[in-house]
């Protein structure tokens, strides 16, 4: 039986990219998936496993997912009570923290001890959003989890954000770029995992990402 991999439509992400990646990714390494895009509650609490996307601001965001009926508490019970192997996309992976601070302070969904917070340059020559293509430098833990270690020294990933989750756990931090100093690049606790960087716009390196996300079996 083919897995399903849902993809959240909630009104934020690229969502026909994300699509066709993680299509392209399952097709080129022969893994069987049906990937669909859905703001069906119901059909999250049952897929296999679960992509969240997210562009723009973290209260937006919050806000979309509770507007569908449902959907908050589908999320929860398939990847908190159930492990269903989770992906969040760079504000899909800032959902995850407790709590975040753009645009006034809201409550994420609480997965991962920790807030987002706006990104802080030493470097004042740098420009906010840190947008365009950088290394990821993986910690330790990174270098050998499942996912993250599919990425080497000169792979470059493509980022564009203002924000980053900063974590109350260092083990769930697996990678880093620099951007005027650290920035939170990739994290992951049990069956969760997330990237600050685009895996859909980040070519080859993002399809190993997601070929790699599509294998996991935490």
């Amino acid at each position: 039986m083919p897995e399903t991999v849902a993809i959240v439509d909630y009104g934020s992400g690229n969502l026909r990219s994300a699509e066709k990646a993680f299509a392209r990714a399952a097709a080129e390494t022969g893994q069987f998936a049906t990937i669909v895009v859905t703001s069906d509650a119901n059909v999250v609490r049952a897929s296999d496993r679960i992509v969240l996307p997210g562009v723009g601001a973290f209260g937006d965001c919050m806000a979309g997912l509770a507007a569908i009926d449902g959907m908050a508490n589908a999320l929860d019970e398939a990847v908190i009570k159930r492990g269903v192997p989770f992906f969040g996309i760079c504000v899909g992976m800032h959902l995850m923290a407790e709590t975040g601070y753009e645009h006034g302070e809201h409550t994420g969904l609480g997965w991962l001890p920790g807030a987002v917070k706006p990104l802080k340059l030493s470097d004042k020559a740098l420009k906010i959003p840190h947008m365009g293509w950088n290394t990821v430098q993986l910690t330790e833990t990174g270098g050998t989890h499942p996912v993250a270690r599919t990425l080497c020294a000169d792979d470059h990933a493509y980022f564009v954000h203002s924000y980053q989750m900063l974590l109350d756990e260092p083990d769930a931090l697996l990678g880093s770029a620099d951007h005027g100093g650290p920035v939170t690049a990739i994290v992951s606790r049990d069956n969760m995992v997330g990237t600050q960087f685009h895996p859909e716009k980040s070519q080859a390196v993002g399809l190993k990402l997601i070929s790699a996300f599509l294998e996991w079996r935490p």
